[in-house]
């Protein structure tokens, strides 16, 4: 299983100064490990957390490219918080929703400028709609 505070990255990335972290919250653990792993694969530094707090307490001491979070988490937390919350301290800070219980989520609910992903996604979807999101907010690394 991965930690809950991994980075992996590949050998490229690393020389070519583009390395670019991923926080992934996902309480499912199955679900959490293959999203981080896809990612890792592809380069990119992944963090990752269980629910809410977890993730706010590495957004306080990280610097993170991309919030990928499930809605509801464990310990009665939620991403729709999360975001809200990681928002106001990144304001550009790129978001990306998921949830096997949602078909979708309203403007209202969601930060402003995110991505709904429902479940299940596959791994390589969400690998490609990293490096699109990324690619627009960071275009230097294109």
């Amino acid at each position: 299983m991965i930690p809950h505070a991994c980075a992996a990255f590949s050998m490229s990335a690393f020389l070519e100064g583009t390395i670019e972290t991923i926080l992934v919250v996902e309480d499912e653990a199955i679900v959490c490990e293959l999203a981080a792993e896809a990612l890792s694969d592809e380069g990119y530094r992944v963090l990752t957390a269980a629910d809410a707090l977890e993730a706010e307490a590495i957004l306080a001491r990280e610097s993170v490219d991309l919030l990928f979070t499930d809605i509801d988490l464990a310990r009665n937390t939620n991403g729709l918080a999360l975001a809200h919350h990681a928002r106001r301290e990144r304001p550009g800070l790129p978001v990306v929703y998921t949830s096997g219980g949602r078909g979708s989520l309203s403007h209202g609910e969601a930060v402003a400028q995110s991505i709904f992903v429902p479940k299940p996604y596959r791994p390589s979807d969400l690998v490609a709609l990293t490096k699109d999101i990324l690619r627009r907010s960071h275009p230097h690394h294109a």
